[in-house]
Formats: structure tokens, sequence, C-alpha cells
């Protein structure tokens, strides 16, 4: 899996490339996550749009980074999951628990907002 990252607004925009899979890839993410903690950045953008496959690991991830930034106060939002991602999301009840938008710019706005 590929990653990458921006700040904009105080907001951490994580772009996420590939097959989210916890064991391989959450560390790296976490360790960035703790960084931008550190230096102030509370909430946060995770583009899902070009995840192809996750696995219970990934949602591990996916839910340690966000009970990171809930923890500081902040927030995490998901951005255009894939309809297979979107599936897992929904029979795992975690769109419940996550905030999930269809574009980056929706959910700067909303970051913005808290």
């Amino acid at each position: 899996m590929e990653h990458s990252f921006t700040i904009l607004n105080n907001i951490l925009i994580l772009t996420l490339k590939g097959d989210l899979i916890g064991e391989n890839n959450g560390p790296e993410l976490v360790n960035l996550v703790n960084d931008q903690l550190h230096d102030n950045i509370t909430r946060c953008a995770v583009d899902l749009s070009g995840v192809r496959y996750m696995n219970s690991s990934g949602i591990g991830v996916l839910i340690t980074i966000l009970t990171k930034f809930r923890n500081q106060e902040g927030e995490m939002i998901l951005v255009k999951p894939s309809e297979k991602i979107e599936k897992l999301l929904l029979i795992t009840k975690l769109n419940n628990i996550f905030s999930i938008v269809d574009s980056k710019e929706e959910a700067i706005e909303l970051l913005k907002a808290l």
C-alpha cells in the first residue's frame, strides 16, 4: 500500500492507495498520526478512494487512528471509500462510528467547522 499526506488548514489529509492490510502498514500510519498529534493537528481526512481491499487489521488501523484523534478532542472523516470498502463498513456497522463523505472538500469543510 502507498500513502501520502498533506496538511491543509491544520487538517491532516491522508491519502491511501492499494490494499490496507494493517500488519504491513499499520505501525507506519499510526506513527504518522502520532507525529501530527504531537504537532497539535487534531483533525484528519482519510481518502480511501484508492483502497481496493481492507482486512480486519486494516479496519483496526482506522479504528486506532480514529480513537487517537478523538482522545485529543479531534475528529477523523473517511473520504470516498470504494464500493467494496463501503460494503465492508456497512456489514461491520462501522459506518455508524466513522463519518463518511464523498469528497475531500466536504471533509475539509466539516473538519474546519469543529
